[in-house]
């Protein structure tokens, strides 16, 4: 396909319109694109062949994408802004009738053309799929697609069985060639969903115009997930996240020790150096700079409701425990308990925060958090945990139960303490409603900071680390 001479330079100008469009989704999405990195994707388009979607993809994913985690957002609003057709599907030769189709005999095409494999095969069928099931009609008169239906009506899933026969048949497989072929059958499945998934998304920017699709079609980047509402895939996801967030966290603070390493500034030696240049001090130098290792004290709410949250943070300061001289955790839900022997070098963490709920002694009455009773025996169990070393760090919602907030507990604590810091995972703006006690809690720490997800975790890990 070429473009005339024409139209080319209104061709380009949409073009660049449209990629500007990309762009200003992608950072409403989450994902930082500078200015230097749109210019670099504008280059690219000199190099390649504009009109190969696949190409243009490639290109400005290299461009424009920093992680592997951001791929399936950029992919999601590629997809949007450059779609592969537009209309109802009516470039495809083979297109069947949408009248009279029954579910059962496009459960055969779709049997065959997930047998075959071929890519293009199962985005085609998809897209008659969705031609044909995925379209309901709204009172307004107006068409809307929705994914759902498509795969109520065919069921790809109940299509394994069958499907692993056929790549088996006329063989005598075994375990491993059966496990192959199951691998081979549930990726083109997922293939096939996602293809109706990315054809319901263009009909809908179509019909709806593609900015308010993009919003709509969008999940949060997976370190922008709350840990309160994480689904268990997303659980997964960010577990996953944890050790390299702790490797790059790692080297940001290692490079900034290296810039700020130098001491306060020697006067003495800094003008005995400069009669050599004639009183010119050519160079300072500095006195040197103690290193401050501080020791780091967790307690962790691990109650139902901030589980989660309490999981992820914990596997964090785990994987950055070398930046501390003494790592201790305690958790509580209504009695307290020192958790650090769970969390010894080389041990699954996952398998660790399982064994902390199984096996540590965390409930003394009912199993609801009481922060006052947990902070009190903390006090009395540990008291050398805390000293004028020590950073103090609470991780909970700071929902009690409307029971005593033991005030004189924690103020007991955080007096001793050389920090004190306390990261609550509700919104901001929950905060001091129902049975929270963050207004009386805040008052009593250095800081009580947001910590909603994965990012906000980073930025405070930052923040708290020594330099």
């Amino acid at each position: 396909m070429t473009v005339p001479a024409g139209e080319l330079g209104t061709w380009a100008t949409g073009l660049l319109d449209r990629e500007l469009q990309f762009v200003a989704a992608l950072r409403n999405a989450g994902l930082a694109v500078s200015s230097a990195e749109t210019v670099d994707a504008t280059k690219a388009f000199g190099e390649i062949d504009v009109l190969e979607r696949d190409s243009l993809r490639e290109a400005l994913a290299a461009t424009l994408c920093k992680r592997p985690t951001q791929r399936r957002t950029f992919d999601t609003l590629f997809d949007v802004y450059f779609p592969a057709r537009m209309g109802d599907g009516s470039l495809l030769d083979d297109r069947p009738d949408p009248e009279g189709v029954a579910p059962e005999a496009f459960r055969d095409l779709l049997r065959n053309t997930l047998l075959d494999g071929d890519p293009d095969s199962i985005a085609r069928v998809a897209a008659q799929a969705v031609s044909l099931f995925g379209r309901a009609d709204s009172q307004s008169g107006r068409h809307a697609w929705f994914a759902y239906r498509v795969l109520r009506q065919l069921s790809p899933d109940t299509l394994v069985a069958a499907l692993i026969a056929d790549l088996l048949a006329g063989g005598k497989a075994d375990g491993f060639e059966e496990k192959v072929a199951r691998q081979t059958v549930v990726e083109r499945i997922r293939q096939f969903e996602e293809a109706v998934d990315a054809d319901v998304r263009r009909r809908l920017a179509e019909d709806l115009g593609v900015d308010a699709t993009a919003r709509s079609a969008i999940e949060p980047l997976v370190e922008q997930v709350d840990f309160l509402r994480a689904s268990r895939s997303d659980l997964v996801e960010l577990r996953r996240q944890v050790y390299p967030l702790a490797r790059r966290l790692a080297a940001r603070l290692t490079a900034r020790k290296k810039v700020e390493q130098q001491g306060r500034l020697d006067f003495r030696r800094t003008v005995r150096a400069s009669l050599a240049t004639g009183g010119v001090p050519l160079r300072t130098l500095h006195k040197p700079k103690k290193p401050h290792k501080p020791d780091l004290v967790v307690l962790c709410d691990v109650s139902g409701s901030v589980s989660s949250f309490a999981h992820f943070t914990l596997l964090l300061v785990s994987a950055l425990r070398e930046q501390f001289s003494k790592v201790r955790a305690f958790a509580f839900i209504d009695t307290c308990d020192e958790i650090t022997r769970y969390f010894t070098p080389g041990l699954d963490l996952a398998d660790a925060m399982s064994r902390v709920v199984r096996e540590a002694d965390l409930v003394w009455f009912d199993g609801h958090s009481d922060y006052g009773h947990s902070f009190g025996l903390f006090g009395e169990r540990y008291p050398d945990a805390i000293s004028p070393r020590t950073s103090l760090l609470i991780l909970g919602d700071a929902r009690s139960n409307y029971r005593a907030p033991g005030i004189d507990a924690l103020k007991s604590l955080t007096s001793r303490a050389r920090h004190s810091y306390w990261l609550n995972p509700e919104p901001r703006h929950q905060w001091a409603t129902g049975d929270s006690a963050t207004t009386i809690y805040a008052d009593l720490v250095d800081e009580m900071v947001e910590c909603r997800n994965v990012e906000q975790l980073a930025a405070f890990v930052t923040k708290l680390l020594p330099i």
